[in-house]
């Protein structure tokens, strides 16, 4: 097995590596070093936390976070959704002198860990203070993008940059592509075909509907859901690997596997989320069972059993207008909306591009 060293286990190693004395740690939950010691138990001279969406403590739903308050006996800044100015003034009445990025991403445009980077990379640069990448894997990879680029008409906060939906950058490779002058301490012994199983770092939930490797695979796609009248199966065990609704019935899951795409089944069943959409209401749907990740194509097969939907029920399928946020344009809704086939919105799977920092 490869051990993979994160930048997180480099500076608690070498407190070195970062110059510069008050450092504020912009982590959650998620911000572990290989023997699951915390890194804001691990690094020296922490002055102040600053928490994404979740919360420090990774406790709450999307779209919310657990506010300011105290962890590991430092202050703790709630960044979730602040930009500009009322960021750059949350930074900088925390007295820090560094800022330190430490926060394990899933590899999806549209989770927005690295989107709260972004915004504070951007205060860093307006109040004159370095900012450092502690780099970590691509859980899911780093030898395919697949999707389409965001249109810079659509940047919102689950996507503040034209890349892919699967972009297959690690935080560090993302942050250099945003601004090459980043400093990135490297995760060492990763490369971009070595499966997340492989690297021997622990799989910690990153948020409290990510809780397994087997959702980080499918999310890139089935995320899409969440802009549409499917449950993409919050409120239950396997979010976003359970897709259904009331009104789909025998002749979904057949017709899925039927399209024979690359690395994934799909199995009928029944399921009841106990909150989210149709909560309370047992809808019939499928579960994914990805075959093979080296193969699967999580955005087609996202765009694919949208389709679907919308061919075999065209009068109860419908999307919301989030979906353009995810997609990062309009044109996956429209092309649904006109009974378009939207497989023809997928290019390609591409090579990364980007500040790559790994072979």
């Amino acid at each position: 097995m490869s051990y993979v060293r994160t930048g997180a286990e480099r500076l608690a190693a070498d407190p070195g590596l970062v110059k510069g004395g008050r450092i504020g740690l912009i982590t959650n939950q998620t911000g572990v070093l290989r023997d699951l010691t915390p890194t804001p138990m691990a690094l020296r001279n922490l002055a102040a936390l600053f928490s994404p969406e979740h919360g420090v403590r990774g406790t709450v739903q999307d779209g919310a976070s657990e506010g300011s308050g105290e962890s590991f006996g430092l202050p703790v800044h709630d960044t979730y959704l602040k930009e500009g100015a009322e960021l750059d003034g949350l930074v900088a009445a925390s007295g820090v002198d560094t800022l330190v990025f430490d926060l394990f991403d899933v590899g999806a445009r549209f989770y927005t860990y690295v989107w709260t980077m972004k915004d504070l990379m951007g205060s860093a640069k307006r109040l004159g203070l370095p900012f450092v990448v502690l780099d970590r894997p691509n859980p899911i990879g780093g030898t395919v993008a697949e999707g389409p680029l965001l249109d810079p008409a659509f940047a919102s906060f689950v996507g503040g940059a034209p890349i892919p939906n699967r972009h297959g950058l690690t935080v560090g490779e993302l942050a250099l592509s945003l601004d090459p002058g980043v400093e990135v301490i490297r995760a060492e012994g990763w490369r971009r075909d070595l499966p997340f199983a492989a690297t021997g770092l622990p799989w910690v939930m990153p948020s409290v509907n990510m809780p397994t490797l087997d959702t980080a695979l499918v999310y890139p796609g089935t995320g899409l859901f969440e802009g549409t009248n499917l449950s993409e199966g919050r409120g239950t065990t396997r979010p976003f690997e359970l897709v259904g609704a009331p009104y789909l019935d025998d002749r979904f899951a057949p017709s899925l596997n039927a399209l024979d795409l690359p690395g994934v089944r799909f199995r009928d069943l029944w399921f009841m989320p106990m909150f989210s959409k149709h909560a309370g209401t047992a809808v019939r749907g499928v579960q994914l069972h990805v075959t093979d990740a080296r193969t699967f194509r999580p955005v087609l097969t996202a765009v694919s059993m949208m389709y679907l939907a919308r061919t075999q029920h065209p009068e109860e399928f419908a999307t919301t207008p989030f979906l353009d946020k995810l997609w990062g344009s309009d044109t996956l809704a429209r092309c649904l909306e006109a009974g378009g086939d939207p497989r023809e919105l997928c290019p390609e799977p591409a090579t990364p591009e980007g500040g790559l920092l790994y072979a």
